[in-house]
């Protein structure tokens, strides 16, 4: 440990404002502080009697619960997502819980009722290490409650203060599960599928579907546009509480936004943490995916849970009744014609020629959701002067959105490519510029957060999601029930890790000149993806052939303008270019929702998505986007496996008028 701190300590990591940008009008709220540690570890009768008391105070003597949680300069936190009201809240410290049970008047009328959750030892009340670095340890326990709005789960953590030596709570989470009094059509309340007995005339199962598919004789719920892990989560979860819905998707296949992506793509984040909702992974399933394999799981996701799709379609126009409560969309559905050339001499039918045929549909739901994927339209950096108007005059100029592989290198040998930008796909293009035999170079434009795809599996996700780990649902309970300012926390001393652990790449890197950072507040990975939605590079490779000097890396130095054989910078030089890659990320989705829907009927009333609000909650995207029957749902699978649930409920108890 001592020779990793001596190289760290070595390391130039930037911490300027570029450095600790976030998302324009988003909160950037501090780590917490840690709590004080406990005097003498309670023993397993002890811990079980402290969390009773707990629950014996929620349940019965509701008007003290805000005492039991931290003063208020070392604040306790109560994170709910809709288990109290139907908005995702964090409160920080007593005064704020006490005066929003007082105030929220159905909640004192109907109070929570939680009891112990003991169903599996992971979940018993025990005690369990909060501080990865200093050892600090509390008391956590799962719990189950019953609410107004239905039921579900949460956890608790516990620590001693440090004056009165009293268990208070530092953190305690409540998510809803189900709604109302509504179980999910799934294990012991799985549907039956078909009637037996004579009925004359009646359709067999795949009529059905194909009337449920065309909404024959209803209007869905809901509209989903996209159909990618987003899209399909969200179907499923309306499904699971008895809202029709129907994704519409411009591509011609289910997973074409994972299909059509560059050539190398694998996701970067392993199995364990990447499950779909109510159908897993299988165990054969690979730890890192590829995105061909990814895309068609989607396919079997959406056939296995009977979701309603309709590809090759996209929106004509769109607009809402306010008094109605109710969309009209106009939709342009395209189907595939195939036809034969007519048989020579008696043959065989001839070449098969296909065309695609066009209707226009109009459908009426109450909600749209937008799935288009965490960002908007790709960011290309139009202001650069000559990026336009044909002055390069190499093989290719684009954004990452548009790569797919490298053009196979002519007769004249050796090619140069560009690629701007410094972060995941960026390093993966240079990557397969690289193996297919080009002279590449990285423009760094702005510092990055690096690290190693073992450091993530050890450190930051394996953890809580491996092989034989918790169940994936118990580890999302686990995950997100940190507050922002508690997760930052923890992030920070993970990150101290991480960055001991990836010392000599990152001295690598540093020496080859790369710009390197430790994320907002040096909160690394999960702040920078929370955040910014961007900044960071988990490495799979590339970083090594960096620091070996097969990728050159040009880091500081801004581009002057687009030349017609490669790119003028600032200091004077022409870096020389066959292919120039942009891999400048993407706009806010809320780019999308104008280009889609007009701004005067979405994009002038919803918010600017991503980043944390006043509370630590995120802004836009899982919750209410500013538009009554506008919502926004995205990112990775993990965060569509979760949100997927909270979107759905909030759609459902909108359609019941609780909203």
């Amino acid at each position: 440990m001592g020779d990793s701190n001596t190289i760290v300590d070595a390391i130039n990591f930037v911490d300027t404002a570029s450095s600790q940008r976030i998302e324009p009008g988003s909160v950037n709220h501090p780590p917490a502080p840690w709590p004080a540690h406990f005097k003498t570890e309670p023993t397993p009768e002890e811990v079980a009697k402290i969390a009773a008391n707990v629950v014996n105070t929620v349940n019965n003597h509701f008007d003290k619960v805000p005492d039991l949680f931290l003063h208020e300069s070392q604040p306790g936190f109560w994170r709910d997502h809709l288990a109290l009201t139907w908005k995702l809240r964090t409160l920080k410290g007593k005064d704020k819980i006490r005066n929003f049970l007082q105030t929220e008047a159905h909640v004192k009328e109907v109070p929570l009722q939680i009891q112990v959750d003991e169903s599996h030892p992971f979940r018993k009340p025990q005690v369990a290490g909060f501080a990865p670095v200093d050892g600090l340890k509390g008391i956590q326990f799962y719990i189950t409650f019953t609410s107004q709005n239905g039921k579900g789960r949460g956890m608790v953590r516990l620590v001693q203060e440090e004056k009165t030596e009293e268990w208070k709570i530092w953190t305690l989470f409540t998510t809803l599960e189900e709604y109302r009094d509504q179980r999910e059509p799934r294990g012991p309340n799985r549907p039956k599928g078909v009637e037996h007995g004579g009925q004359p005339g009646r359709m067999n199962w795949a009529q059905k579907r194909q009337e449920e598919i065309n909404f024959t004789n209803h209007e869905p719920d809901v509209l989903i546009l996209g159909c990618g892990q987003g899209g399909l989560t969200a179907a499923a979860r309306l499904k699971m509480l008895n809202v029709s819905s129907l994704i519409i998707d411009r591509n011609p296949r289910i997973g074409d936004n994972w299909r059509n992506r560059y050539h190398q793509l694998v996701l970067h984040d392993p199995v364990w943490y990447d499950h779909l909702p109510y159908l897993p992974f299988p165990d054969t399933w690979p730890i890192f995916t590829p995105k061909d394999k990814l895309a068609d799981w989607f396919e079997s996701y959406a056939k296995a849970l009977d979701l309603n799709i309709w590809l090759r379609s996209t929106i004509v126009s769109s607009e809402y009744d306010s008094a109605r409560k109710s969309w009209k969309v106009v939709i342009r559905r395209s189907f595939v014609k195939t036809s034969h050339a007519p048989p020579a001499d008696g043959g065989e039918p001839g070449v098969v020629e296909e065309e695609l045929e066009h209707m226009e549909l109009t459908v009426f739901p109450k909600h749209i959701i937008q799935c288009t994927g965490g960002s908007g339209k790709p960011n290309m950096p139009t202001s650069i002067p000559g990026i336009t108007g044909g002055v390069f005059k190499g093989d290719r100029l684009c954004h990452s959105s548009q790569f797919t592989t490298a053009t196979p290198l002519s007769v004249r040998g050796s090619k140069k490519a560009i690629v701007v930008g410094a972060c995941n796909s960026s390093h993966d293009i240079c990557q397969d510029f690289y193996e297919r035999g080009y002279d590449v170079t990285m423009i760094q434009r702005s510092s990055t957060f690096v690290l190693s795809s073992s450091a993530t599996l050890k450190y930051l996700i394996g953890p809580i999601y491996s092989e034989g780990g918790p169940a994936v649902e118990d580890a999302d309970m686990f995950v997100w029930s940190y507050p922002s300012e508690v997760l930052k926390l923890l992030q920070k001393d993970l990150t101290k890790l991480t960055i001991e652990h990836d010392a000599e790449l990152l001295a690598g890197l540093d020496k080859a000149g790369f710009k390197l950072d430790k994320g907002v507040d040096g909160a690394g990975l999960f702040a920078k993806y929370l955040q910014r939605q961007g900044g960071y590079y988990i490495d799979v490779g590339t970083s090594k052939l960096i620091i070996e000097g097969k990728i050159a890396v040009k880091s500081g130095v801004g581009i002057a303008e687009v030349v017609e054989n490669g790119l003028k910078m600032e200091d004077g030089t022409v870096l020389e270019a066959d292919e120039i890659v942009f891999a400048t990320g993407y706009d806010n989705m809320r780019t999308t929702a104008r280009e889609v829907f007009g701004n005067e009927e979405v994009g002038d009333k919803v918010k600017d998505v991503w980043g944390w609000d006043e509370e630590g909650e995120m802004i836009g995207i899982w919750n209410r986007s500013g538009h009554e029957a506008f919502w926004f749902h995205g990112g990775n699978l993990a965060l569509a496996r979760y949100y997927s649930r909270v979107v759905g409920l909030q759609v459902r108890a909108s359609l019941d008028g609780l909203l």
